[in-house]
Parts: structure tokens; sequence; C-alpha cells
């Protein structure tokens, strides 16, 4: 058949980076091989680079959602108006600057992906294209325009606690700056002053939260990537507790300039109240449960522990919360405000030509 006569039809790209990624401002070098068996007539070759976020769920009937297109830049058309190409290998070569813009980074998860492809086609006169692509990683430099985060971040709480007895919980939290990398590992310091009859225990966590958006319907992936228990906190004491919180290495890069997909990270230190005020040890200790409703005490289970701890998170446990940018570490010799080129430094690729 006519299409047969196009064999061995592929695109490549020249790596400018040891990940192997691609930003905004790069350039993407490459060429179009295609081999043709006999003379062929073609009306044009060209090469254009897209992205697409998609999301994709089951609920009672089959909910997918039409892809959204990210961006899309058609270059180095090139025009045969007919011409009849000879047999034989073709090889046509492209260059494509990835325009500046706010555009998030690659991603794949359980409801949806987001995803770029540089596409090569062929297209000919009362035929079909005939099409070939090929995936690029693609990784946002979006955090650099918002160079706050790299300042120190910190927020506080004040509640009472009235449930078994009177007093107050004051709790600040700091992070040294609001932006990290995988691997990396930051220092969050807390200053507790529990003025209340009970001991309290700092708990310390990082929260992954995925959201895919369709027109009707959300769906949330909540991951707890990080938790440490601190240290116990006597009654009407104030103490500064500190936590080494370790970023996975294989977290993902924070997504919040998509519609449909976000990905974002928050650090959360919270107090836990015991139920006694003293810890009880080898002796048999109901699980009390507060309903949220009307604040009425359930006992639900006994066992023999060496302390309990009673979980009213809902209720009076004083929460502090603060949003944690991760970036790729290919940045982390970027600061957020800087003027950055094509690449990142050091990372030039040693043949393109300036």
């Amino acid at each position: 058949s006519e299409m047969s006569r196009i064999k061995d039809f592929n695109v490549t790209y020249e790596a400018i980076s040891e990940d192997h990624a691609f930003s905004e401002g790069d350039t993407i070098v490459g060429t179009v091989n295609f081999r043709l068996t006999k003379d062929v007539k073609v009306k044009s070759v060209f090469v254009k680079a897209k992205g697409d976020s998609i999301v994709k769920w089951t609920e009672s009937c089959y909910c997918a959602i039409p892809s959204r297109t990210i961006w899309t830049y058609k270059f180095n058309h090139i025009s045969f108006a007919g011409t009849s190409l000879p047999q034989g290998a073709h090889t046509f070569k492209f260059r494509l600057k990835i325009p500046e813009g706010n555009m998030p980074s690659s991603f794949q998860g359980k409801h949806g992906k987001i995803v770029y492809v540089v596409e090569a086609k062929i297209s000919r006169s009362w035929h079909l294209p005939s099409a070939v692509q090929k995936e690029i990683k693609f990784v946002s430099k979006a955090f650099l325009n918002t160079p706050q985060v790299m300042c120190p971040q910190s927020s506080s709480v004040s509640k009472d606690v009235g449930v078994f007895s009177k007093g107050q919980v004051q709790m600040s939290a700091t992070i040294s700056r609001g932006v990290c990398f995988p691997g990396e590992t930051l220092s969050v310091v807390a200053k507790i002053c529990n003025s209340s009859s009970k001991h309290t225990s700092p708990k310390f966590k990082l929260e992954q939260n995925t959201v895919y958006r369709s027109k009707y319907h959300t769906k949330n992936s909540l991951i707890i990537l990080f938790k440490e228990v601190g240290e116990t906190i006597s009654p009407n004491s104030e103490r500064t507790v500190s936590c080494q919180l370790k970023i996975p290495d294989d977290a993902i890069s924070t997504i919040h300039n998509c519609e449909i997909i976000s990905v974002e990270y928050y650090i959360k230190v919270l107090n836990n109240f015991l139920v006694t005020s003293h810890p009880l040890r080898n002796k048999t200790a109901f699980f009390v449960n507060i309903t949220h409703n009307n604040n009425s005490l359930q006992v639900s289970q006994s066992l023999t522990v060496s302390q309990v701890y009673l979980d009213i998170s809902f209720a009076v446990d004083p929460e502090v919360v603060l949003s944690l940018v991760i970036v790729p570490s290919r940045f982390a010799a970027i600061q957020p405000g800087e003027a950055v080129g094509a690449y990142p430094p050091g990372k030039r690729h040693q043949n393109e030509t300036l």
C-alpha cells in the first residue's frame, strides 16, 4: 500500500542535561528520520511540540474527561508542494525554542497525567498523515517567579482546652524556607506554651495532596510522607521542639499551575492531649472518642498499653499548617527571583550553537 512506502519513521532529540529534561526557554534540537521504499509525493513534513493534561476515573458511569491542551507550538514546517521525494533514507533537522510561560511539569498519577511530546508528521494529498511521537520530560521553572518561598515560613495558633479541664495551648511553627528539593532535610521548629492541666505531645507530618478536577467531580489523593511524634510536654510549661523532616528522594514536584491537576505539600504540626495527666504504664486503659456533634464520650475499646493518647484532632487539638513547595534538584543552584537562562548553571550543552 501507499502507507507502507514510509518505513523507519522516527523522531529523536538531543539531551541538554543529565536528567534529560527541558524547561521554559530551552531549545529542543533533533532530527526526523524515515526511509522511502519508492519515490513518494509529499505535501509537507512538519514537527510540533505540545503538552496535554488529562484526568480520568470510573464512577457509576465511566467518566473520561477530554484532554486540556497546555501549549502547542508548531515549527519548522517544511513544504514540498507536491514534490516527489526519492527512494531511500531522509533526515530533516529541527530546532524548537520552548516559549516562556507558566506551564506545569510532567506528571503521571492515579487519575491523570500531564504529558509533553515532540510529534513529527508527513502529509500527502488524499492520504491520512503519518505521524510519530516521542515524549519529553518537562520541568517547570514557575516557582522562580515567587521569591517569597525562599523566606522563612511561620504560622501560629491558639486554642482553649475545655473538654476535660480549663486552659489554653499556644503554638507557633517555623521552617527556614518554603521551598526544598527531593532528598533534602528541613528543620521544623515549634514553640509550644501549654497552659492546660494536661500533658501534650507534638506531632509533625508532611502531607502530599493531589487533586484531579473534572467538569462535575473532584478526586483527592492524600498521602502522609513523613510522621514523627515529639517528646511529652508537661502541664503549665513551655518548650521549643524541633524535627528533622526528610523529604522523600522520589517526591514529585509541586504543581499549582494546571487547571485540572494540582500537587501540593503541607507541613502540619499539631498537639495530641494525653488521656491522663501522667502516662499510664502497663495498665488497662480505655480509648476515648469525642463525637463532633454533641461532644459525648464513648468508650470504644480497652487495651493494656504503656501510654495512651487521646486523638481529638478535629475537636480541640491546635494545628499549624505550613505550605511547602518541592522543586526538582536541577534547580538547587538557582534562587527564586534570579534571571535564569535556558539552562541551569553548568548544564549548557557543549554542542549547542549560541
